[in-house]
């Protein structure tokens, strides 16, 4: 996760530079249930309104979470599915949140209302997060679902009016880019805390609209918008947080921005990109799916380094076998193409891996998705400055082998 917010107050209200933080554990960002009540175009679960069989029970859950906490992990994110139609959510969250971790609750939106708001607000969540896909008619789209625009933002005043702290996540493709500004009034409109804009990936269903995703341009224009608006709020006493996720070009662009706005704070703001390091997947980020399958995070579902049922979490990752895992702890990791020429390669840490691999199945070639050009990063080729799209017939086998991985899952 890239905190737009933390890097703009350093650019607003400069001081010392201090020394790479290294978190005590993983991020566990924990997929308790695979069932949804939507069917989201860019999901990367690939959920269904079915229950799915061999589901962590409960005490299973609180055996994990015992573990977790033993091995320091600082914050669990209970994701889905849709987590609110897991029965035992509000059990899971408390003994979660007596342990002493950080929590967060990853959902549609569309299940919070009056008969749980209580329970919501009992649960003491320090982060509910809904995710928004444009405005009503494309949000509805998005969802497959009328009135799912109507039913998320309900839920979403609900919440406030509890004095819980939530915001928006927000995907960006080709389909919605159009509508960010909108979308980033609602956060006036609401008073809301936080906003997550969330790269597509290529993962789950997301796969199947590779095609979809934005141009580079487009990227560009929306990170130029987040970064006025954050910049713009902070000089007048406005502090609300923006982050991004899923494209570690993110920080160096933030760099550029920074060299034509505040010149004299490049070199504290590059120190600070490089202590950060970009993508963690398998590093500081994990997740543990529905059936208890470990992965390195949430784009990685069909790469298990391990099941909790079998063997331990904290046993799982700290595994030095792993060839991939391997590789995400390695610095700088073994990335190819352009991104292993990249002088930004401190400060992305080769960016997300999981494009590459969907696309051309090697992690560790040049990620698609890069929005900065030869120039900008610093390679010098007469070649197309990035990957071209997948031909329709890679795609078709990527979907193919999608669809076979879940037929396992379930």
């Amino acid at each position: 996760m890239f905190r737009i917010t933390q890097y703009m107050k350093t650019l607003h209200e400069p001081s010392p530079v201090g020394p790479a933080r290294k978190p005590p554990g993983p991020v566990v960002i924990w997929n308790l249930i695979r069932r949804c009540n939507l069917t989201c175009k860019h999901c990367y679960s690939i959920s269904a309104d079915i229950d799915f069989k061999g589901e962590l029970s409960t005490n299973e859950v609180y055996d994990v979470m015992d573990d977790l906490k033993e091995f320091h992990v600082p914050v669990l994110i209970l994701s889905g599915g849709e987590p609110l139609l897991r029965p035992d959510i509000w059990d899971i969250s408390k003994r979660a949140k007596d342990k002493g971790f950080y929590v967060g609750l990853s959902t549609n939106g569309t299940l919070i209302d009056e008969s749980n708001i209580d329970k919501i607000a009992e649960a003491k969540y320090d982060y509910v997060g809904v995710s928004i896909d444009g405005i009503e008619a494309t949000h509805d789209e998005f969802r497959q679902r009328k009135g799912a625009f109507k039913e998320s933002m309900a839920g979403i005043k609900l919440c406030q009016d509890k004095g819980i702290k939530v915001g928006l996540r927000f995907t960006l493709t080709q389909d919605n880019a159009h509508e960010l500004p909108q979308i980033l009034d609602l956060m006036d409109e609401y008073d809301l805390d936080k906003f997550y804009l969330s790269h597509l990936n290529y993962a789950g269903r997301g796969k199947r609209n590779r095609k979809r995703d934005v141009f580079h341009q487009m990227t560009r224009d929306a990170l130029d918008m987040i970064f006025e608006r954050s910049w713009n709020e902070l000089k007048q006493g406005i502090e609300r947080e923006y982050v991004t996720g899923n494209n570690d070009a993110d920080g160096p662009y933030l760099l550029q921005w920074a060299e034509k706005n505040v010149p004299g704070e490049v070199d504290a703001l590059r120190q600070r990109l490089e202590n950060w390091g970009g993508n963690s997947s398998g590093v500081n980020i994990s997740n543990i799916d529905n059936l208890g399958n470990v992965h390195p995070d949430t784009f990685w579902w069909d790469y298990n380094l391990g099941n909790v049922r079998d063997k331990k979490f904290s046993e799982i990752w700290a595994n030095p076998e792993d060839e991939l895992m391997k590789g995400f702890r390695m610095s700088p990791r073994p990335v190819k193409g352009r991104c292993g020429e990249c002088k930004f390669l401190k400060i992305c840490g080769g960016n997300t891996r999981v494009r590459a691999y969907s696309l051309t199945d090697d992690p560790w070639a040049e990620d698609p998705a890069c929005y900065l050009s030869n120039e900008e990063i610093g390679v010098e080729t007469e070649e197309d400055d990035r990957m071209p799209l997948p031909s329709a017939e890679h795609a078709a086998a990527v979907e193919k082998k999608q669809q076979f991985i879940n037929a396992v899952n379930i």
